[in-house]
């Protein structure tokens, strides 16, 4: 399944509000979202039948509609259900989840006041988002060219497509250097994240990491501090700059697909998993699979 291109497969897409033939599932090539970035989207992932904070992320994509100037048509609660359809339909059991929505193709120009918002929900089968063995040794980051924007020149806090650009072009760089994602600093020199997950630092012991307020405040991320202030680790949100590079031991990202994994070299500093990122991975993998966990990781969190 996964080497099956997206547009070819079997399967039923959830599409402006009724369930597709997953090859059926298509838009206009002067659709706006395409054209000018009026599109966001979620990332989701499904274990043992459910998507693990499912609401949280309905709820953050009506939020990033709305930063973009446009309502989605249906409620965060309809959506929940609309991706529990999907995921049955598809029988999927532990994969991951696309809901995403665009301005359709009755205008076309920067202005587009009058289109249609559409909206799909797609689920796939999809294993770790990196090869187990090199996550357990720690993947390896190569600094990008392309800094996160200031909060003045875009909306950071939406997940919208348009963000993703220097994303891409970020990571295609460092693949084809033989890495496997980039570390990304923003418009201040701070540091601030990877391409698609936020990063933590092990420092004397305790865990920092970059205060995101010109990028995404990761459900995930909001996760895994909570599951660390409740093992009685210490989790210190603040500005961080290159040379905390080198005083940390450990690293890792967070996010919905990477989950919890280990970072092993930075350009050509080296780190090594320790006790810190190995506890978290577990608490994690605990969280993901029993919902008692996840409600306690949930209220820690927030």
């Amino acid at each position: 399944m996964a080497n099956l291109p997206f547009d070819d497969r079997d399967g039923s897409i959830w599409l402006d509000g009724r369930m597709v033939p997953w090859r059926d599932a298509q838009i206009h090539v002067l659709t706006h979202g395409l054209h000018y970035g009026s599109c966001v989207f979620e990332g989701e992932r499904v274990y043992n039948g459910q998507v693990f904070k499912l609401t949280e992320h309905s709820e953050r994509l009506v939020y990033s509609a709305r930063v973009l100037g446009f309502d989605l048509p249906i409620t965060a609660a309809e959506i929940d259900e609309a991706t529990r359809q999907v995921i049955a339909a598809n029988n999927i059991v532990d994969g991951y989840v696309r809901p995403v929505a665009w301005r359709g193709s009755e205008m076309m120009g920067v202005s587009a006041q009058h289109n249609t918002i559409r909206m799909a929900i797609a689920t796939w089968e999809w294993p770790s988002y990196f090869d187990p063995a090199a996550r357990m040794k720690g993947i390896k980051l190569q600094t990008s060219q392309w800094a996160r924007p200031s909060p003045a020149t875009a909306p950071v806090h939406a997940k919208a497509a348009g963000l993703y650009m220097i994303c891409t072009m970020s990571k295609h760089a460092a693949e084809g250097a033989g890495f496997h994602d980039a570390l990304m600093y923003d418009y201040r020199g701070r540091i601030a994240e990877s391409t698609g997950a936020n990063i933590f630092f092990v420092i004397d012991g305790e865990i920092h990491t970059p205060e995101p307020d010109c990028f995404l405040d990761g459900i995930t991320r909001r996760t895994v501090i909570g599951l660390a202030r409740e093992a009685g680790m210490t989790v210190i949100e603040r500005p961080m700059w290159p040379d905390d590079l080198e005083k940390a031991t450990e690293v890792f990202i967070t996010g919905t697909a990477a989950e919890v994994t280990p970072v092993g070299l930075i350009d050509s500093r080296t780190y090594t998993p320790g006790k810190i990122t190995e506890t978290l991975i577990d608490a994690y993998t605990r969280a993901v699979n029993a919902p008692s966990a996840t409600a306690s990781a949930t209220s820690a969190a927030e």
